[in-house]
């Protein structure tokens, strides 16, 4: 069994509007929300055998953060250049390309794409994926590259601010 958690960069930084894109930090509620997502998923069982990110620099900080709240390096993220701003089908291709030895991935992205994709996964649609989201699939295939074509079943959808929303 495969599970694959595909992520949000968190909440990143306009405070400079001559900054390029691919640069824009967290601003301090991404650098709140990203380690407080990481530890909903190890305080539910969840451990990350593969991090998995875009060059950006909010996706890359918000992949640290969850990185080191597992105990993990930041050597131990893959930078993928073609998850900045990917549509599905490069998403697709990334995870067909998967290790198999890895049973629980983390994908950090960003939108439009991400929501696009995770709404391929299921029937659970999203009108937007929020920043540090967390929305996890698992599928039965033994290898990556039968993943998504084997079917996948949705396991859950976390946001930072849901539990104020109750």
């Amino acid at each position: 069994m495969k599970t694959l958690l595909i992520i949000r960069h968190a909440k990143s930084s306009w405070d400079s509007a001559s900054m390029p894109d691919i640069n824009r930090p967290l601003n301090d509620r991404g650098k709140k929300d990203a380690p407080a997502m990481a530890r909903r998923l190890i305080n539910a069982g969840i451990l990350i055998d593969r991090f998995i990110s875009s060059p950006a620099r909010r996706a890359k900080e918000t992949a640290e953060a969850f990185a080191h709240e597992s105990a993990r390096k930041s050597k131990d993220i893959e930078f993928v250049t073609e998850l900045y701003h990917a549509l599905p089908p490069v998403f697709k291709k990334v995870i067909a390309g998967l290790d198999d030895k890895d049973d629980t991935v983390a994908l950090f992205a960003h939108n439009p794409g991400i929501t696009a994709f995770a709404n391929m996964l299921t029937t659970v649609r999203l009108d937007n994926m929020p920043t540090c989201a967390v929305f996890a699939v698992t599928g039965e295939a033994e290898h990556w590259q039968d993943f998504l074509a084997a079917g996948t079943q949705f396991l859950f959808f976390h946001y930072p601010k849901e539990a104020s929303e109750d």
